[in-house]
C-alpha cells in the first residue's frame, strides 16, 4: 500500500518539488534499518515521540516501525499533504500543520520552492547560506505566514515525549527556547554554516538539565563518538568539523 501511495505522490504534478525528497527518504531499506536501530536506542514500543520539522515524514515512518506514537509538526502545506497521504488511517500519528518556536503565534516561513528540504523560519539561516560553499544556487523565493506553537504547549496537550527530533533549518535554538523542562532524550540538527545555533542549543539544554551528547554526521544514522560527552566537548567537536561536513544531528540524553 505504501508503494502505491508513493507512486501516486511521485506522479502528482503539484508535488514535483518534493519528488527528490520522496526518492531519497523512502525506499532505501539499509538506510531505514540504520535509522530504526538508531532510534531504538531512545524509544520503546508504546512511547511518544515529537517530530518537529517532519518534511515528508520519513522519521515518522521510523518512529512507527519502532512502535511509538508520533506527534508531527510540518508547516509546509505540500509536505503536510504528503504526510497525510502516507500515514492516512494511522491513529498513532497526529499531524499539526504548524511551526514550533519560542512562543505561540505566527511567523514567516521562507520557502525554497526548488528544494523544500531547506525551507526555514530563520532569516539568519538564509543569510548564512548566501555564498557559502555547498549552498550555491539555493534560493528562498516564497514566504508564507504559518501558525506557531511551543514544545511546552505540545507537552501540555499530548504529554511529555520520550524523544523529540528537531530539524528546522537554523531555527533549532528558537524551538528549544519554548521548552521549560527537560525531556528524556532529543536530537537537533546543526549545520557548519551556523555553528552558533548549535552552541545556543547546547547552552539551552545545559540550562534545562544534566544532558550529555553524541553526534551523527549527515545522514549516516550512526552516533560517531560512541560515548556521551558534556556540552563543552560537543561544542569543540562541532567547531572542529570541516565546512564540508555540512550538517548533522546532535543527540542529547539526560544523564542518569
Amino acid at each position: 500500500m505504501l508503494a502505491e501511495t508513493l507512486r501516486t505522490l511521485r506522479r502528482d504534478p503539484v508535488l514535483q518539488s518534493l519528488r527528490r525528497s520522496l526518492d531519497v527518504y523512502y525506499g532505501d531499506a539499509p538506510r531505514d534499518a540504520a535509522m530504526d536501530t538508531l532510534y531504538a536506542q531512545f524509544l520503546k514500543p508504546g512511547q511518544l515521540a515529537f517530530d518537529i520539522g517532519s518534511h515528508v515524514g520519513d522519521r515518522i515512518g521510523s518512529f512507527r516501525r519502532t512502535g511509538v506514537r508520533v506527534v508531527a509538526l510540518e508547516p509546509q502545506p505540500l509536505c503536510a499533504r504528503v504526510i497525510r497521504a502516507i500515514y492516512a488511517g494511522d491513529d498513532n500519528v497526529t499531524l499539526l500543520e504548524s511551526a514550533c518556536g519560542p512562543k505561540a503565534g505566527s511567523l514567516t516561513l521562507h520557502i525554497n520552492s526548488a528544494n523544500p528540504t531547506v525551507t526555514t523560519a530563520s532569516v539568519d539561516f538564509v543569510n548564512a547560506a548566501d555564498g557559502a560553499g555547498g549552498w550555491e544556487g539555493q534560493k528562498w523565493d516564497t514566504a508564507i505566514e504559518v501558525p506557531v506553537t511551543t514544545l511546552d504547549a505540545l507537552i501540555a496537550a499530548y504529554g511529555t515525549p520520550d524523544f523529540v527530533k528537531i530539524d528546522v533549518e537554523g531555527f533549532e535554538a528558537d524551538v528549544l527556547a519554548g521548552l521549560s523542562k527537560p525531556v528524556p532524550a532529543l536530537s537537533f540538527e546543526f549545520t557548519t554554516i551556523q555553528r552558533d545555533v548549535a552552541h545556543g542549543c547546547l547552552d539551552r539544554l545545559s540550562q534545562l538539565g544534566p544532558y550529555t551528547f553524541d553526534v551523527a554526521l549527515g545522514e549516516s544514522q550512526r552516533l560517531e563518538l560512541g560515548r556521551w560527552v558534556d556540552a563543552a566537548t560537543m561544542r569543540r567537536t562541532i567547531d572542529a568539523l570541516p565546512h564540508s561536513a555540512n550538517s548533522g544531528d546532535v543527540y542529547a540524553v539526560v544523564r542518569s
